[in-house]
C-alpha cells in the first residue's frame, strides 16, 4: 500500500484535535471557575477606600502587600486569567510609584461573617410581631383597609370611598405583597361596580416562602395558592404564610405572619369583598412614584362616585325598604349603613346588606383603633354622603322625572 495521503492523516487525527480542544476549554473554564482574582480586587479597593490611618504611603504600601500576597495565593488557578496578569502589573507598577518595600506589614485579614445556620434561618425570624419586639422593645402599629360593595373603600388613613374603577386596579403594590382588584359595571345603566376578581402575589421573600399567587373569581374561590400549595413552601418559614378556608367557596382567610397580615376575602352575591389588616411599617414599604394603591391614597378623584346623581331617575328600590333591611344588620347610621343603603337602592338585592355588614365585622376585629371603628359622613365636596343628602337627591329626581 502507498504512503497516506495528507487529507487522510488530517481526517484520521481531526478527532483527537476537537476532543483535546474540548478538554482544554472545560480545563479553562474550570480554572475561570476557581480563580479568585475579583476577591483580591475586592479587598484591595476596600482597603485603600477606607483607610484606618492618616498615613496616605502606608496605607498604600500595606494594601499593595496584601494584594501581592492574595494574588500568589492563586496564581495556580489565574494563570489563563487576563484580569489576573493585569493585576500583577499593575501592583508592581503602583509599587515602584509608592516606594514600597516588598517586605513589610499587610493589612490584617477581613473578618468573614458567621456561617448560616445548616438548616437556614428559624421559624421564628419570620414572626413579624416577635422580630419587632425584639428589636423595638414594643408592639408593631397596625393599619386596615377594606373594599366591599359597589365598592366602596376604606384607606388606611381611614379614608372613606365610593369609586367607580372599572377594569384592573391595584389595591396594594409594595415590597412584600401585590394586590389587584378587577371590577365590572354592576349594569349597563350604572356607572356604579363590584369587584369580580381579586390577584394577591406574596412577593419572595427568601428567608421565609416562595412567591405564591393566589386568584378568587366569582364562583371560583379556591382554598390553596395557585400551585395548590396552602403554605409559603418548603422554606425554613414556609409555616409563616398559611391558607384558611373558613366557609367553603364563600370565605378564604390568609394569613402571612412573616409580614404581619392576614387577608379575608368573601364571596356575597355574585361580588367579591376584600378586608386587610397590615403592619404599618410593611404597608409603607414602597418607592414614592408607586403610589397608585387604593388601600394607600384611595381612588383618583376622577374615578369618585356621587351617590345621588349615580342612583339615576329610577331606583331597583325604594329608599325606606333599603333602609329597613340594612337597619337589620347594622345599628349605626355610619357610613357602612350608608353604602348598605346605596347597594341596595343601585342593585334591589337584599342579600348585598351582609357585604356592609361582613365589612364592618372585618373593620371590629382588624382596625387597630376601636374608637375610630365608624366613620360619619362630613359636609363639602367630600365623595362622602349622609343619608338626608341621598333623600334629598331621590326627591328632586323624582320630582324632574
Amino acid at each position: 500500500m502507498g504512503r497516506p495521503t495528507t487529507r487522510y492523516l488530517l481526517l484520521r487525527t481531526l478527532p483527537s484535535v476537537l476532543l483535546k480542544t474540548a478538554l482544554l476549554l472545560v480545563f479553562c473554564d474550570q480554572v475561570d471557575a476557581q480563580c479568585k482574582i475579583v476577591k483580591c480586587n475586592t479587598e484591595y479597593v476596600a482597603a485603600v477606600s477606607n483607610p484606618k490611618t492618616s498615613n496616605k504611603n502606608a496605607v498604600n504600601c500595606n494594601a499593595l502587600r496584601s494584594y501581592s500576597q492574595c494574588t500568589r495565593n492563586t496564581a495556580r488557578t489565574c494563570r489563563g486569567d487576563l484580569v489576573y496578569h493585569s493585576a500583577v502589573h499593575i501592583i508592581e507598577d503602583r509599587m515602584v510609584q509608592f516606594n514600597c518595600s516588598k517586605v513589610g506589614p499587610t493589612n490584617p485579614p477581613r473578618r468573614q461573617p458567621p456561617p448560616p445556620p445548616p438548616d437556614g434561618p428559624t421559624k421564628q425570624a419570620c414572626d413579624y410581631e416577635k422580630v419587632y419586639q425584639e428589636k423595638h422593645g414594643s408592639e408593631p402599629k397596625y393599619v386596615h383597609c377594606g373594599v366591599f360593595g359597589d365598592p366602596h373603600v376604606r384607606t388606611f388613613g381611614g379614608d372613606f370611598q365610593t369609586c367607580s374603577v372599572k377594569g384592573s386596579w391595584p389595591l396594594l403594590d409594595n415590597e412584600y405583597l401585590f394586590v389587584q382588584a378587577t371590577s365590572l359595571p354592576v349594569s349597563p345603566f350604572s356607572n356604579a361596580t363590584v369587584t369580580s376578581k381579586l390577584t394577591i402575589i406574596f412577593k419572595n421573600m427568601k428567608q421565609c416562602i416562595d412567591q405564591k399567587v393566589y386568584q378568587a373569581e366569582v364562583g371560583n374561590m379556591p382554598a390553596a395558592f395557585d400551585d395548590g400549595s396552602v403554605n409559603g413552601g418548603r422554606r425554613a418559614g414556609g409555616s409563616s404564610l398559611t391558607i384558611h378556608e373558613r366557609e367553603p367557596g364563600k370565605y378564604i382567610e390568609i394569613q402571612a405572619a412573616y409580614i404581619g397580615t392576614t387577608i379575608r376575602i368573601r364571596q356575597l352575591d355574585r361580588q367579591l369583598s376584600f378586608s386587610l389588616r397590615m403592619a404599618k411599617e410593611i404597608s409603607q414599604a414602597f418607592p414614592e412614584e408607586q403610589d397608585l394603591q387604593l388601600c394607600v391614597g384611595g381612588c383618583p378623584s376622577n374615578q369618585w362616585i356621587s351617590r345621588t346623581k349615580d342612583l339615576g331617575r329610577t331606583t331597583a328600590m325604594d329608599l325606606e325598604t333599603a333602609r329597613s333591611l340594612c337597619g337589620e344588620k347594622l345599628t349605626v347610621e355610619d357610613v357602612y349603613f350608608q353604602s348598605c343603603v346605596f347597594d341596595l337602592m343601585a342593585s334591589g338585592n337584599s342579600n348585598l346588606t351582609y357585604a356592609a355588614y361582613h365589612a364592618l365585622e372585618d373593620a371590629r376585629d382588624f382596625h387597630p383603633e376601636p374608637g375610630t371603628l365608624h366613620i360619619f359622613s362630613r359636609g363639602g365636596s367630600s365623595p362622602r354622603l349622609s343619608v338626608a343628602a341621598l333623600v334629598l337627591s331621590l326627591g328632586v329626581l323624582v320630582w324632574l322625572s
